[in-house]
């Protein structure tokens, strides 16, 4: 395998992300220069075994008018979709679907959104259900330089991204949000700020509109939080340089059960 060097951008890369692979080798990038880039594997019709490939870039997303922070790719169930977070207020969603990328774009949080993430594309429940949820939802969490969580969900009659919830709690910039991957009985929101505080909000699957809130303190701020695959481990990092997991345990708590630090 060979390694590449792709620069396009005009300014800091912020976020890269591949799509799932049932779309081929895609990859996003997003940069402080306000724009989104689509990137594709190109294999070379070649029998040499350096010859390898190179990458194309097959969409240039530019309405943007400032930093775009982050880049999300949703669940491969409710189809190419990439979520993009910017500096200037809005998110936008690139779709590709019949041979070519449209978006939305919409406004989100007044002082700049800077992080975003998928929810599962099952709903909550719905494994452990008699008589799950039909079809996929698309839905998706933000934090914003407002302090504001706020959840958006896709209605298919207008086709439009609408504000369902905001979730308030911090008190300064939220860095980074992560919705877990599990879709059993509750769902789980992590999100990380610059008030030195991770928050995971949960919402079962009996009253989904409704979330509670769990604090975690910590003497520094924070920068990232991400699930394990199975969504039972978050993983939390800051500026103290170390990478922290939590896990729940039987009475509902969330404790600390390892660091990791060099």
């Amino acid at each position: 395998m060979g390694i590449f060097g792709i620069k396009r951008h005009e300014g800091a890369v912020w976020c890269v992300a591949w799509a799932h692979p049932k779309f081929g080798t895609i990859l996003a990038s997003s940069s402080y220069d306000g724009k989104v880039l689509i990137w594709r594997e190109q294999h070379q019709n070649t029998t040499s075994p350096v010859a390898g490939s190179t990458w194309t870039k097959v969409f240039d997303f530019s309405l943007h008018t400032a930093s775009v922070n982050m880049v999300s790719w949703a669940p491969h169930e409710s189809g190419c979709l990439l979520a993009c977070a910017s500096s200037d207020g809005h998110v936008s969603v690139l779709e590709f679907r019949d041979n070519s990328w449209t978006h939305q774009i919409f406004h989100a949080h007044g002082m700049g959104v800077n992080s975003i993430s998928w929810a599962p594309a099952a709903a909550p429940g719905s494994l452990i259900s008699s008589n799950p949820a039909p079809g996929q939802q698309r839905r998706f969490v933000t934090g914003g330089s407002d302090n504001l969580l706020k959840i958006w969900d896709y209605n298919p009659e207008s086709k439009t991204y609408n504000l369902s919830q905001t979730l308030e709690g911090h008190s300064d910039w939220v860095r980074d949000v992560a919705w877990s991957p599990s879709i059993l009985s509750k769902s789980y929101i992590a999100s990380a700020s610059q008030d030195k505080t991770v928050r995971i909000w949960t919402s079962d699957a009996s009253n989904p509109g409704q979330w509670t809130s769990q604090q975690l303190e910590f003497d520094t701020v924070l920068w990232r939080v991400s699930w394990s695959p199975s969504g039972n481990i978050l993983a939390v990092s800051g500026g103290d340089n170390k990478v922290s997991l939590w896990k729940e345990n039987l009475k509902g708590q969330w404790e600390k059960v390892k660091d990791i630090e060099e």
